[in-house]
C-alpha cells in the first residue's frame, strides 16, 4: 500500500466528491498492481476537442465579414456539430462509466486489459466497482467481476478516507478477477 502525507478528503455531503476520491484511489490501486493505464481513447477525445476548437476559431476570426463568409460558416457549423456528436456517440458507447482504461501486465499472457467503471448513484451511499475486459470478444476474456459497497464503510466521520479498507476492497476485487482467468483456462 503506498503510504501519503495528506489524507484523501472528501465532503460527505456531496456524492461528486465522494465519488472523485473513490475513482481517483481505484486508479491509483490498479496501477500499482502493474495494469499500465491506456490512454488512447484520452487522446482521441483531446485530439477531437482540439479539431473543434479550430474550427470554431476559424469560423470566428475568418478574414471576410458576415455575408460574404456565409458558407464558410455554414459549413464551420455543420463540422462543429458533426465532431461534437462524434465525441458524444464515443463517451457515450464506447467510454460509459469507465474511470480507467489497462493495458495487460507486462509479462502477462492475456491479451487484453481491463475496463473499470464506477457509479454512485445520486442520493445513495452504495459504490459499485466492476473490472472487466477492455475486449469482452478476445478469447483471453474473463467474466466480469463487481464490488457494490456502502461509502460510510471506507470514509470517517470527517470525511476522510480510510485507505487500508478500501486498498483491501480493491485488491480483492482485482485478486478475484485473477481468479476467474485462471479457472477459465
Amino acid at each position: 500500500m503506498a503510504t501519503k502525507q495528506n489524507p484523501k478528503k472528501a465532503n460527505l455531503l456531496d456524492h461528486h466528491s465522494i465519488k472523485h476520491i473513490l475513482d481517483e484511489s481505484v486508479t491509483e490501486i490498479v496501477t500499482t498492481k502493474g495494469y499500465p493505464e491506456d490512454v488512447r481513447m484520452s487522446n482521441i477525445r483531446l485530439l477531437i476537442g482540439v479539431i473543434i476548437i479550430v474550427v470554431a476559431l476559424f469560423a470566428q476570426f475568418y478574414n471576410k465579414k458576415f455575408p460574404e463568409n456565409r458558407n464558410f460558416l455554414i459549413g464551420c457549423i455543420a463540422l462543429y456539430v458533426v465532431l461534437n456528436g462524434i465525441l458524444q456517440l464515443i463517451i457515450y458507447f464506447k467510454e460509459k462509466n469507465a474511470i480507467l482504461f489497462t493495458y495487460p501486465p507486462p509479462g502477462s499472457f492475456n491479451s487484453t486489459g481491463l475496463i473499470v467503471t464506477s457509479k454512485l448513484p445520486r442520493f445513495s451511499d452504495m459504490y459499485t466497482l466492476t473490472i472487466a475486459s477492455a475486449d469482452p470478444q478476445s478469447i483471453s476474456a474473463k467474466p466480469p467481476v463487481e464490488l457494490t459497497k456502502s461509502v460510510t464503510k471506507w470514509f470517517t466521520e470527517d470525511g476522510v478516507l480510510v485507505e487500508g479498507l478500501f486498498w483491501k476492497d480493491v485488491e480483492g476485487l482485482i485478486n478475484e478477477y485473477a481468479k476467474e482467468s485462471k479457472k477459465s483456462k
